[in-house]
């Protein structure tokens, strides 16, 4: 029994040096996974996300054409908001009659009405610049790295060392309660 209990108490000891040295260092990245985590799941509710505006119809045989979508949105982010008129992507809200469009790297959004192609609102989407942050995307985009090098180490680095936590928490909890029911016996 003895000899049982010093091997279950060794392994142990294992653990927790496991479990320390992993902890440790990834202390800072797993709390910044964390809390941005829970502002990206109350990211409405916080008010994150600009809200979606209503368009004049919800009919698509009405709206514009999306080149002409395109036009407009180019022409107000160069004139009137002074940024890159490049687009990275385009949202259409059909129950809306809307379509929100999103500029890379400034993290704003134009809303525009897919009939009458006028401008909606123009918001700040702090979800997308935190979801970044979450995901480590944030600081290839400070390099100019191509590939997401960094977000795909820091997601990795951070994945396994989580997994190895749980492992390894897992077993810091079961062996004493182990242990003392072999002591029981």
């Amino acid at each position: 029994m003895a000899a049982r209990t010093d091997e279950i108490a060794k392994r142990t000891r294992a653990y927790r040096r496991l479990h320390k040295w992993v902890a440790v260092p990834l202390f800072a990245f797993l709390f910044l996974i964390g809390l941005t985590g829970v502002l990206l799941g109350w990211k409405k509710q916080a008010n994150l996300t600009p809200p979606t505006q209503k368009g004049s119809s919800v009919h698509a045989e009405q709206w514009l054409p999306l080149d002409s979508l395109l036009l407009i949105a180019r022409t107000y982010a160069a004139d009137s908001l002074l940024l890159d008129p490049t687009i990275d992507r385009i949202d259409i809200r059909p129950k809306s009659g809307s379509a929100k469009i999103l500029f890379p790297g400034s993290y704003t959004e134009l809303q525009i009405d897919l009939t009458s192609g006028q401008v909606l609102a123009v918001g700040k989407r702090w979800n997308d610049l935190i979801e970044h942050i979450h995901d480590g995307t944030i600081i290839d985009r400070l390099l100019g790295t191509d590939d997401d090098p960094f977000k795909i180490g820091y997601t990795t680095m951070t994945s396994l060392g989580l997994m190895l936590l749980a492992i390894s928490g897992f077993w810091l909890w079961l062996n004493p309660r182990r242990i003392r029911k072999i002591k029981k016996a």
